[in-house]
């Protein structure tokens, strides 16, 4: 995140007026159209259902949406390639923040630190703000990268390869008890 909306076309745009907003709840939901074209831009194989659930709040020209985000969707397993349902939700806040606020520009090689506050921060300009390309950035962020099916796990014992907790320190404990 961290790019003007302004610059973007989204698959799952809701532009909200900030001058008459703060307190309300919005209800997203994307259709069947706005679900493949976010399968695609997010390299699964389909996005069955995304909601989000949201409650924006201003607090001087920032603007806060808090809320919920839940998806059905179909991935493919990082170890079999094989598809399989997935369901998520995960509670989300953005920070919405005025294209003036931006931090100072940095050069290539200068070397920053960011803090918490600094990630899931939006910029806009004018009135209006998209909180459904918020939503979908973080739906994008949630996603596992590396989805385990429901048969990752015989798959790896077939091709012998251990599972984390049999490298730990204490693996070689339990073999001590037998």
């Amino acid at each position: 995140m961290g790019e003007s909306m302004e610059h973007m076309t989204s698959e799952f745009s809701r532009i909200i007026d900030i001058r008459d907003m703060s307190g309300k709840t919005h209800e997203l939901v994307a259709t069947q159209q706005e679900c493949a074209a976010l399968a695609k831009r997010f390299s699964i194989v389909s996005l069955d259902s995304f909601m989000a659930h949201l409650v924006l709040e201003k607090d001087g020209a920032t603007i806060f949406a808090r809320g919920e985000i839940s998806a059905e969707l179909q991935q493919l397993c990082s170890v079999t390639a094989e598809e399989f349902p997935a369901i998520m939700s995960d509670d989300i806040e953005i920070r919405f923040e005025p294209e003036t606020e931006k931090s100072e520009e940095v050069t290539p090689d200068e070397e920053i630190e960011l803090t918490e506050q600094d990630f899931d921060v939006e910029y806009y300009t004018g009135d209006k703000i998209d909180i459904g390309e918020a939503a979908a950035q973080s739906l994008a962020v949630a996603i596992d990268p590396y989805p385990r099916g429901p048969h990752a796990d015989s798959a790896d014992a077939r091709a012998n390869i251990s599972t984390p907790e049999d490298n730990s320190p204490f693996a070689a404990l339990k073999n001590l008890k037998k």
